[in-house]
């Protein structure tokens, strides 16, 4: 079978159509026009996946900044960002198993609600991974300046931003350079991380409550309300933007009736808890508005108060891989996005081109590049950090929706191995937490949000309006 045959409905002002790729699955593999995909991963590779996508710069970049919002209820404020995932999680488990394909949220919500959602959550998505990359890069500038000072190499944070750029570039030719190379990167860096959290929650753990050391000095839990508790929630939810990659892989995944939605909600749990400890043992080091004049890095001086100069670098080196970890990532992750809405039609058939040399998409990498170093030049980290939450959460408000839509009609192909309990309560539950933590945000990263979406929404009209995608497998 010709895989350039289009067989989407329509085309766009280019005269290209949809490439679709008729999926056949078994329970032993996921076979398309031109690869098959063996199912070899299990629960425990899910829970990899979900936790290596999750855990990152948020951690360590974080508990300085939502400290001096929020006070200790900033780990409330992180619990918030994990409810709101979870009621995600479980409607995205049933959409994946019913439709195995890489594309994610975007596909999903592409297939259920048709085109013009399609384009805006495609193309919000590529923007809201541009933005959540440019604020890890600028996590790490922070980073990589408190390395060079625990080296005696005092530069100052005026080098924050070019190191930023710098290390951003590199990332990007990286990935041009082939997958295999990145994945290696990220696979290392995620299990040294989870090495260096371990022992660093442990210690610290025990300390503040006294175990090891003095008892922490008690401080009133939410000093200034309720309402920051919610907007720092707003804020921090860029921690769990990767939880739904797990259904990415639904393909290869065995009895992914059972392990897809065990491997969402097992590593939401997992890094909820972690994050939610982190808090607790930076709270209980020094008060929450020391943490806040900390800023960025105030995780090294929490490790250097449990376990003196040698928890500082680790510390430090914690930061330097986790931001290293997310950056890296989410430039894979921009790329793809870019890549599934061009073989969509939604963008110019040139953007999916694929390197002959390296097997990647180039042309894709270069539209995720460029904007990313821009965005990282300005160093606004709230701002990045919320605009990028976000265009996410509309995505996943939006497959709260989708779901509602293809079980309200269900079509024909529609058979998932997995059904949400507590239908409808639950997608319904996830698509108001959704849509209501946006309105939480600094008017600032609202109204940027905004304004990507109506400029998606005009591309649509202008660029893809004759393309039909709704039900299209």
């Amino acid at each position: 079978m010709d895989t350039d045959t289009p067989r989407g409905g329509g085309t766009n002002v280019d005269n290209e159509a949809p490439r679709i790729e008729p999926t056949v699955e078994t329970d032993a593999a996921t076979k398309t026009e031109d690869a098959e995909l063996e199912r070899t991963l299990g629960l425990a590779g899910g829970l990899a996946i979900g936790i290596g996508t999750m855990i990152g710069a948020g951690i360590f970049v974080f508990p300085g900044l939502a400290a001096g919002r929020a006070g200790p209820a900033a780990a409330g404020s992180f619990a918030i960002g994990a409810v709101i995932a979870l009621f995600v999680a479980l409607p995205a488990s049933e959409l994946a198993t019913a439709m195995p394909k890489s594309g994610g949220g975007y596909y999903f919500i592409s297939r259920g609600l048709g085109t013009l959602a399609g384009t805006v959550v495609g193309l919000s998505l590529w923007l809201g991974l541009v933005f959540a990359t440019a604020f890890y890069l600028v996590g790490f500038g922070y980073y990589a300046v408190d390395t060079l000072a625990e080296l005696g190499i005092a530069v100052g944070n005026g080098w924050v931003i070019p190191l930023a750029l710098l290390f951003g570039a590199g990332f990007t030719v990286l990935n041009v350079t082939g997958t295999e190379n990145a994945a290696k990167l990220q696979n290392g860096i995620v299990a040294l991380l989870l090495s260096i959290l371990t022992f660093f929650l442990g210690f610290g753990g025990l300390d503040a409550l006294g175990l090891v050391g003095e008892p922490a000095a008690p401080e009133r839990f939410a000093p200034f309300g309720a309402v920051p508790v919610l907007t720092t929630a707003a804020l921090v939810f860029t921690s769990y933007l990767g939880f739904a990659q797990i259904a990415t892989v639904a393909g290869e995944m065995r009895n992914p009736g059972r392990n897809l939605p065990l491997s969402m909600v097992g590593s939401v749990v997992i890094v909820g808890v972690l994050y939610v400890a982190t808090i607790f043992v930076a709270t209980s080091a020094f008060g929450s508005e020391r943490l806040a004049d900390l800023g960025e890095t105030a995780m090294v001086e929490v490790g250097r108060h449990y376990l003196g100069p040698i928890g500082a670098v680790a510390i430090v080196f914690g930061g330097l891989l986790a931001t290293i970890s997310s950056a890296n990532a989410s430039i894979l992750s921009t790329s793809r996005a870019v890549y599934a809405v061009s073989r969509d039609a939604l963008l110019p058939r040139w953007a999916s081109r694929i390197n002959l040399r390296y097997g990647t998409p180039h042309v894709a990498l270069g539209l995720a590049g460029g904007p990313i170093l821009a965005l990282t030049a300005t160093g606004r980290v709230t701002i990045l950090a919320e605009v990028a939450s976000f265009l996410h959460l509309v995505m996943y408000g939006l497959i709260c929706v989708a779901l509602v839509a293809l079980r309200r009609d269900e079509p024909t192909w529609y058979d998932p191995d997995f059904r949400v309990p507590g239908y409808p309560v639950v997608p319904a539950v996830g698509a108001v937490a959704s849509f209501g933590l946006i309105a939480f945000m600094q008017p600032t990263s609202q109204l940027i949000g905004v304004a990507v979406m109506v400029a998606t929404a005009g591309w649509y009209v202008y660029y893809a309006r004759n393309v039909t995608l709704r039900g299209v497998l």
